[in-house]
């Protein structure tokens, strides 16, 4: 077998192989039993008790969302006023300028959403202090508010009847401490010892093998790029991101960064089977997600493999793949593995350019996330799958002639409404968003204002089109890769994908947070005869077949106006 293709499979197995384990750790982390990180109880105590937290105190579903999202306001005031001055603050040892008011506005909410979709260049957009208190800590929070969303949905499934989801502040600070820190330790160390940064010191001058003089940005990386793929964040310390050799130095990193993007998505999903004590629902799902991966990746790395078709028609062997944009180091198989991992779950990091991916490649990233429930990102994809759960009971319900049910809570009107207006505005985002921009780029191509339309794209056609299309769809995924031939750092971009970055995120947390809520506060139905087993392999087609149907009837016209016409183009 080809040994790139080797190398993909051992490093999914290996992801399996850890995040089970790790499932059943986190499933006692929240039940409160014991664990071998018992020793940082009382360091959770001293925050709870200089915060003014009371950590038993329950909370519904309304309380419970308060909590998130005023913590989440007051977080994005922070990061907005240290980007807008962060010239003025310490630790900036290459000089770095402040940040635009308009693009401030974008990467402030772009790291309190989980999101990192960076209209800057990492090493020379922001300063040590910015990139260690504002970006990594919201690496941090943003994670841990995805993984306590979950854990409330999780309540709200495991107890017959209630009004309690849990406390959100226990949940986030016992996520924060009692798994992120951890983890991120252990791979902070594996990625330093291999050649990561991690100093205070400020640019290095080398002279490179052609006798030139350059400036190589450092800084205390390592810990940062931790984060950014364990907490399924992906902004990149270096504007290349993983490509780059500081931050991703062999091929060793390599599988350790993806094993660290996907390894908390998976494991969430064993952690609820061990959690709610509904192992097989747990397997059910993991299934279902796995095969929509496969389908995802099959394509892609066939595709990189084989290369381009209109350079084989001039007589030319692409003996090593479609290797434009690619990293050397890791070759086209090892490189459409990653970009699909990180485009079905929230991650959003590269280790090529997207841009330079076959359209085929293209069109498959951009499914990924706009199915955005294949794994998915720290917390959320759990979320996002439960929306398509609802409709697919639903409509299962309607098949059979009863009225739906779900653990032994009817699924009514309500619910039915919520989830299907958070599919359709996560359309609207991405459609109306991409429908506006394709606008001001055919009428006002040459308006003289920051970066003109004209200027925005470096690609004609069908893969312009592509490129636009994919901003917005990557916004409201909060996944945070690009087609980097957008010029995307100007007021329109930084200003519209700030408003789909931020109603991409927290629409889809509160819909299902308000579902589970409104359910488990109903009369618990036992089980029946004719009661929908939504454990079974049947149940599991029939939510793969919902997640198919949506997102073909919701996104086709302008997939086939994007990446599908530049396939076909080619053929």
């Amino acid at each position: 077998m080809n040994t790139e293709l080797t190398g993909i499979i051992v490093t999914f197995l290996l992801t399996v192989l850890l995040a089970f384990p790790l499932g059943k750790y986190i499933a006692k982390v929240y039940s409160g039993e014991r664990t071998l990180l018992d020793f940082l109880k009382p360091a959770e105590r001293f925050i709870f008790r200089i915060c003014g937290i009371d950590p038993d105190k329950e909370m519904n579903w309304k309380d419970f969302l308060k909590a998130m999202l005023t913590i989440n306001m007051l977080w994005l005031v922070y990061a907005f006023f240290m980007f807008l001055y962060q010239a003025h603050l310490p630790m900036n040892p290459d000089g770095n300028p402040n940040m635009t008011p308009d693009l401030s506005f974008n990467t402030a909410i772009s790291f309190l959403v989980n999101c990192n979709l960076q209209d800057y260049s990492g090493e020379s957009g922001v300063t040590y202090l910015t990139q260690l208190f504002v970006i990594t800590f919201l690496q941090f929070v943003s994670a841990a508010t995805g993984i306590a969303c979950l854990v409330a949905l999780f309540n709200g499934l495991k107890h017959k009847t209630t009004n309690n989801l849990g406390n959100f502040w226990s949940i986030f600070t016992k996520t924060v401490t009692r798994i992120l820190l951890p983890l991120c330790i252990v791979i902070a160390l594996l990625l330093a010892f291999n050649g990561s940064p991690a100093s205070y010191d400020g640019k290095d001058t080398i002279v490179t093998l052609q006798g030139d003089t350059v400036g190589v940005s450092r800084g205390p990386a390592a810990g940062m790029i931790a984060i950014k793929h364990l907490g399924t964040n992906g902004g990149g310390w270096f504007g290349a991101n993983s490509a780059h050799p500081l931050e991703n130095p062999n091929y060793f990193t390599n599988m350790v960064e993806i094993i660290a993007q996907v390894l908390i998505p998976i494991a969430m999903i064993f952690a609820m089977g061990f959690y709610i004590k509904r192992k097989k629902f747990a397997y059910v799902i993991f299934g279902v997600m796995t095969v929509g991966l496969l389908l995802l990746l099959i394509p892609t790395v066939i595709s990189e493999i084989h290369g381009n078709p209109e350079i084989a028609k001039m007589g030319v062997t692409q003996a090593t793949g479609a290797m434009e944009g690619k990293e050397v180091r890791f070759g086209p198989a090892a490189s459409g593995y990653w970009s699909i991992v990180t485009t079905i779950i929230s991650t959003g990091s590269v280790n090529s350019m997207h841009d330079s991916s076959m359209p085929l490649s293209g069109l498959m990233q951009m499914l990924g996330m706009l199915v955005n429930a294949f794994y998915g990102g720290c917390g959320v994809g759990i979320l996002n799958y439960f929306i398509y759960i609802i409709i697919a009971v639903f409509i299962s319900g309607l098949m059979v002639g009863r009225t739906p049910e779900f653990f032994g809570h009817k699924v009514e009107a309500r619910e039915v409404k919520i989830a299907a207006l958070v599919t359709l505005l996560s359309a609207f985002i991405i459609k109306g968003g991409t429908a506006l921009a394709a606008y001001y780029f055919v009428h006002h191509g040459n308006a003289d204002w920051a970066v003109k339309p004209s200027a925005w794209l470096n690609n004609p056609g069908y893969h312009g089109f592509s490129e636009m299309l994919y901003q917005y769809t990557s916004s409201n995924a909060n996944n945070g890769s690009g087609f980097e031939g957008l010029a995307d750092n100007n007021p329109f971009w930084n200003i519209t994908a700030g408003f789909a970055m931020i109603l991409g995120r927290f629409l889809p947390i509160i819909g299902p947070i308000a579902i589970v809520g409104l359910m488990a506060n109903k009369k618990f139905i036992p089980e029946s005869a004719g009661t929908l087993k939504v454990d079974s392999l049947t149940f599991g087609m029939m939510t793969f077949a919902v997640i198919i149907i949506i997102t073909a009837l919701s996104y086709f016209p302008p997939l086939v106006l994007g990446p599908i016409a530049e396939y076909f183009s080619m053929h």
